[in-house]
């Protein structure tokens, strides 16, 4: 069973008592093929502060793995969950609980196909002790990105869920066809907030049903089982200028300024990037 809230609210602290908010597709500056301005740390800050139980920050290509900042969210009562967001074949796929090395082998679905045979669909199928993954298809009707469009029919077997995408609004809902294909498939459609600015972290998540203990496994088997809680309101119209000022103008502008950076490099801009990253 899923419930949706299309209604931009809290949860009530009863209800917090019962359900565990959770994002599971997040960016932070981190990212090596983005340019977002806030860090791991002030994610974690932020998620303190709304109650979030379990996030995943899902970098392009790569995995995040800051060893600091694992141990600072269990600190906090948040489960960390390695993850990537990952490109194969033009098309961007959500990884959780993967390694470096595994994200690195990947070059098509196939090979994606191959890695979720090994890790099998639980802790104890898998030989590697590290325990299952999950895997899911995000915005995967939208125009912009890596939507993986209609392909997602051929590949939904790579898929453990569907993301509900954040963006959306009245007949702007490409959402509509990925909840069609989701219950096609019997997949789960997950909320996630996609955040590359740090305001927009919050207000689209998915809740699952409290556990005695918050593990990884433990949370798939909820989100694969359900029943699901989905926070996802409609853009208002300062969502909608925010977000075209920031695809269009900010982000290509800071972009192709980082890139220039990284062609030009200084002893001056070497070092200023690594105090930026030991501060996060």
């Amino acid at each position: 069973m899923v419930v949706i809230e299309t209604k931009s609210k809290n949860m009530s602290k009863i209800d917090n008592e019962h359900w565990i908010k959770v994002d599971l597709h997040i960016h932070t500056l981190d990212d090596p093929k983005d340019v977002i301005d806030y860090s791991a740390h002030q994610l974690l800050e932020r998620a303190k502060q709304l109650g979030f139980g379990v996030l995943a920050i899902t970098l392009h290509d790569a995995v995040f793995d800051r060893a600091e900042v694992f141990a600072d969210a269990a600190a906090m009562g948040i489960l960390l969950i390695p993850a990537a967001e990952v490109r194969l074949q033009g098309a961007d796929a959500i990884l959780l609980n993967v390694t470096a090395s595994e994200v690195a082998g990947l070059k098509n679905f196939e090979d994606l196909r191959q890695l979720r045979a090994r890790r099998g669909m639980s802790a104890t199928a898998d030989p590697s002790g590290r325990g299952s993954i999950f895997t899911i298809a995000p915005h995967p009707f939208y125009v912009l990105g890596g939507s993986i469009g209609p392909r997602l029919l051929e590949e939904i077997d790579c898929f453990d869920a569907i993301e509900l995408c954040h963006f959306h609004k009245g007949l702007l809902n490409p959402n509509r066809r990925a909840a069609k294909v989701a219950a096609q498939f019997s997949k789960p459609l997950i909320a996630t907030s996609d955040a590359h600015q740090l305001h927009a972290f919050g207000r689209h998540y998915t809740s699952i049903p409290r556990s005695t203990a918050l593990t990884i496994e433990n949370v798939f088997a909820a989100l694969r089982q359900g029943p699901l809680r989905l926070t996802s309101p409609p853009a208002s119209m300062v969502d909608l200028a925010s977000a075209i000022y920031w695809i269009f103008l900010a982000h290509p502008f800071k972009l192709r300024r980082s890139q220039h950076r990284d062609r030009t490099p200084s002893t001056h801009s070497r070092g200023s990037s690594l105090e930026s990253k030991s501060q996060t």
